[in-house]
Parts: C-alpha cells; sequence; structure tokens
C-alpha cells in the first residue's frame, strides 16, 4: 500500500466523521434553541434557518458529493460560519442595553466586562462558526473537487481530460 492509498483510506472516515460532529452540533444547538425559547423576535429565528440550512447540505454532501454539490456547501458553510459573528454582536448588544438600564453610570471596559458577563451568552453563536468550520474542513482538498479541477486545468491547455482523471 502506498502513501496515497493510505492518505485515501484515512481521509474518507475522517471526512464522514467531520460531518457527523458537524450534524451533531446541528441537533444539539436546535433542541437547545428551541428549548430556551429562543423565538422571540424575527432576528432571534436566523439560527434555526442557518442550522435548518445547514442540515440539508450536510444531508446532501453526504449522498451526492458532486462538484457542484461541495461549492454550494461551502458558500453556506462560509455564510452560516460569518453569521456566528453577527449573533456575537446582537448577544453582546443586548447585554450592553440590559447593563445600561441596570447601571446608567457604567462606561468602557467596565461596561464591556459586565456585558460579557451578562444573562445571555456572547459567545454561544459561536457554535454555528464551529459547525461551519467543520463543514469547510470537510471539503478541503476533497477528491471529487480536486478531480474537477484537474480536469478544467485539463481542458483548458487542450489536454486529453482521461488523463485528469486517472489522476484520482
Amino acid at each position: 500500500m502506498n502513501a496515497s492509498t493510505s492518505f485515501k483510506d484515512t481521509a474518507r472516515p475522517l471526512r464522514r466523521i467531520l460531518l457527523g460532529i458537524a450534524a451533531f452540533g446541528v441537533l444539539g444547538t436546535l433542541v437547545e434553541l428551541v428549548l430556551i425559547g429562543h423565538n422571540q423576535d424575527a432576528v432571534q429565528w436566523l439560527p434555526f434557518g442557518l442550522l435548518g440550512a445547514t442540515g440539508i447540505g450536510l444531508v446532501w454532501v453526504a449522498r451526492a458529493s458532486s462538484p457542484r454539490a461541495l461549492r454550494a456547501f461551502r458558500v453556506l458553510m462560509a455564510v452560516v460560519t460569518l453569521s456566528s459573528l453577527l449573533g456575537l454582536y446582537f448577544h453582546l448588544r443586548g447585554n450592553i442595553a440590559f447593563e445600561l438600564e441596570t447601571d446608567p453610570a457604567l462606561a468602557g471596559f467596565a461596561l464591556l466586562l459586565k456585558s460579557v458577563q451578562g444573562g445571555t451568552p456572547v459567545l454561544a453563536p459561536g457554535i454555528l462558526a464551529q459547525v461551519g468550520l467543520l463543514g469547510l474542513a470537510f471539503t478541503y482538498r476533497h477528491p471529487n473537487l480536486v478531480a474537477a479541477r484537474e480536469l478544467r486545468t485539463a481542458q483548458r491547455a487542450g489536454g486529453d481530460a482521461t488523463a485528469a482523471r486517472r489522476h484520482t
């Protein structure tokens, strides 16, 4: 067995594990959001939509890892990852507003520290980043994307398209 075959034999199960961990994160987060009543206003429904789309994406790439599916999944995972920053902002903003209502004299670092320690967990939206990064890791150097890239390169160079396929 050569090193390339060994890597391929190892990479496939690791990709499945990444999808499984991401799916566990999606389901666990959905359950938690329901249990804590994270549905008070329209903005609080955003994680439900993102996690639902992620769940559908996970099933899609687990069943059909075509280059198109993998690229679409990458975009979705990037959106989910970046959306966690939006969630962090909303959580922090809510805590700042609460702290200022409680103590209007708070300012600067003292306000920031109290807000980070506030009632709404500021870092909780980070689970979206974790799920998104797991999804992106799943697509990293995915054999179907590598093969599609090699095929495009061979076609642009006017080379034999089957030669590009032989390398995967």
